[in-house]
């Protein structure tokens, strides 16, 4: 018989074997959880036409600051009323966003007098110009400058030519600031104003935004409030539009930094890594406008209601998948003529693009 020692001895070891088996299935499942987490789909437009083309516009996310880019045709299945599509039959294609949408990117430069009586203007010239001339290969960028007067200064309209930015930020290096005060807070309300006025002048229908702040100090002028300035930048009309901040010192604190670079920053020490600060937050821009996807394709479906579900996979890093649905109306679809789904997109601008919330799965 075993002594009583020798029983405690027996549940204790049980115990720890039952204790390290139900931690081992929690450790493998959140390792099968972080290796094959789910891609966020975000759907941002949809239409459909006659002969029975179907465009669906969307962004690919694995996370916050996570931009999934790259992915083909044939990483996305497509489901009508959970039914798998023949990629044969559905002729899915990627289209280039630029035939729907139009994206600028806004460069707002902090020329208060504690930027250009202190010698940083080169430095900082030298980093905008890289700055535009990479992000500038894809899209429009405009160069405006702000110091402690009310209204933010147009250094650069936004063009598509390269000649002209540089041209304009050479100008910076001379520049004497009308008010030496820093009206930060005002001059983001205003940047954002103008980079939506500039966006309306496309005639496309999906606009995207992106305002990259650059300042070495705190919003001196107090002409703006720090919480107008936030109700502002959280407007219904800039939910589409991205805002960075890129701070450079000791003055500028990563909190209030923060508080205007709602989706990134980037903090130099020093003049010597503005330039380093500038490429980083050039490489994010890039980076999140390659996670905008056109899908198209023709529907089998010739008529009533069908909810379709666009799932993407990702087989690189990071790898996953998720997906994203809606309804269309397919009354009256089908040949003649055959459908082409190279064909442009028909998005309806008086029905608003569903909100995150909504079109998010």
């Amino acid at each position: 018989m075993r002594s009583v020692n020798d029983r405690n001895k027996a549940a204790l070891g049980a115990g720890t074997s039952s204790y390290a088996w139900v931690t081992l299935v929690s450790l493998l499942a959140l390792l099968l959880a972080a290796c094959g987490g789910g891609l966020n789909v975000r759907l941002i437009n949809s239409a459909q036409k006659k002969p029975n083309n179907v465009w669906v516009f969307f962004t690919v996310d694995a996370g916050k600051d996570k931009p999934v880019g790259g992915l083909a045709a044939e990483d996305f299945k497509i489901y009508e009323d959970g039914e798998l599509v023949s990629a044969f039959e559905s002729k899915q294609t990627i289209q280039n966003p630029e035939v729907a949408a139009v994206m600028y990117t806004m460069l707002l430069v902090d020329m208060s007098g504690s930027v250009t009586e202190s010698g940083q203007a080169d430095a900082l010239v030298d980093a905008a110009k890289a700055f535009a001339e990479r992000v500038g290969k894809t899209q429009k960028v405009g160069v405006y400058a702000f110091d402690g007067s009310e209204k933010i200064h147009s250094v650069v309209p936004f063009t598509e030519a390269q000649g002209s930015v540089e041209g304009g930020l050479e100008g910076l290096r001379s520049y004497k600031p009308k008010d030496p005060s820093t009206n930060l807070h005002g001059a983001v309300v205003e940047g954002l104003a103008t980079l939506k006025k500039e966006l309306d002048k496309d005639k496309r229908p999906l606009k995207f935004g992106s305002l990259v702040v650059f300042s070495d100090g705190t919003d001196r002028a107090a002409r703006v409030t720090r919480d107008q300035m936030k109700d502002d930048m959280g407007k219904d009309e800039y939910e589409n539009y991205q805002i960075y901040a890129i701070g450079v010192g000791a003055e500028i604190g990563k909190a209030k930094l923060d508080e205007i670079g709602r989706d990134g920053t980037e903090l130099a020490t020093d003049q010597a890594k503005v330039k380093e600060a500038f490429d980083k937050m050039a490489a994010r821009i890039e980076a999140h406008m390659k996670r905008f996807y056109l899908l198209s394709y023709c529907t089998p479906a010739r008529k009533g209601e069908h909810e379709v579900t666009i799932e993407a996979i990702s087989k690189k890093d990071p790898e996953g998948s998720g997906e994203v649905e809606y309804k269309f109306n397919a009354d009256g679809f089908g040949p003649p003529p055959d459908c082409d789904p190279k064909a442009p997109p028909a998005f309806d601008l008086k029905e608003p693009a569903p909100k995150p919330a909504e079109a998010a799965k």
